[in-house]
């Protein structure tokens, strides 16, 4: 398995995160991000013992595939 990195959140400081990643093998993404701790939030959501979630901001979105168009991992 090799993960390609596509992009990270530019309005973060220095070695933080956000970050997006693809894996290669499952096309599968992976997603670094805040994670959501927040009790009123997580009750909304029917998550089992074995998933988590995870935050990043609506500006990242422009690192997905699908929005670039199919274009390769960002520069």
């Amino acid at each position: 398995m090799a993960l390609q990195f596509l992009g990270k959140d530019p309005d973060s400081s220095q070695d933080q995160s956000p970050t997006l990643y693809l894996d290669d093998e499952t096309g599968n993404y992976i997603i670094q991000g805040w994670k959501v701790t927040d009790s009123a939030r997580l009750s909304q959501l029917n998550l089992p013992e074995h998933e988590t979630v995870i935050e990043f901001p609506r500006r990242m979105l422009q690192f997905f595939l699908e929005v670039k168009g199919g274009a390769g991992p960002a520069d």
